[in-house]
């Protein structure tokens, strides 16, 4: 197996868990951070489903001027962003050669390259990225009064599947 095909196996193993994490954040607690200088649960959320985005038009572009718009109100609306982003994504990488994997892409801030190097390495990061900060907002879920999901085997709140 290819480092490709591994990647795109390893994104369809995490999505479940994704998406019950996103799912967990109570629509009434979207502002709860438990420092000041953390950003907030909804902020976490909104930033794990709008990568998925990005690597949308970084594949498809070889290039991504990165912001980040303003969350959608609903817990719901990030979701469904996340799940329609996350498809859209493995079938970009599904229709890739290896060659495609290896050419040079590019994050962009205000214009200027931020980060430059093969697809290869940018969807790993992404996605490794998106982990780190799923593993953050399970730390906000409890104190928000939500229930942890299991992710990697069962939780002290779901016994997992």
């Amino acid at each position: 197996m290819d480092t490709l095909q591994f990647c795109i196996e390893r994104r369809k193993a995490e999505r479940p868990a994704f998406v019950n994490v996103l799912k967990a954040v109570p629509q009434g607690r979207l502002d709860y951070r438990p420092d000041p200088r953390s950003r907030t649960a909804v902020d976490l959320a909104w930033l794990i489903a709008m990568e998925e985005g990005c690597l949308v038009t970084l594949i498809e572009k070889g290039s991504i001027e990165w912001k980040e718009p303003p969350p959608p109100a609903t817990v719901a609306e990030i979701v469904a962003h996340y799940e329609r982003s996350a498809a859209l994504v493995d079938e970009r990488l599904a229709r890739l050669d290896g060659s495609a994997w290896e050419k040079t892409a590019a994050m962009l801030i205000t214009g200027a390259p931020a980060w430059e190097a093969p697809l290869r390495e940018h969807v790993w990061g992404f996605f490794f990225d998106a982990i780190h900060h799923r593993g953050q907002l399970t730390t906000y879920l409890r104190p928000m009064g939500a229930k942890v999901p299991s992710i990697y085997g069962p939780s002290g709140d779901d016994p997992g599947q």
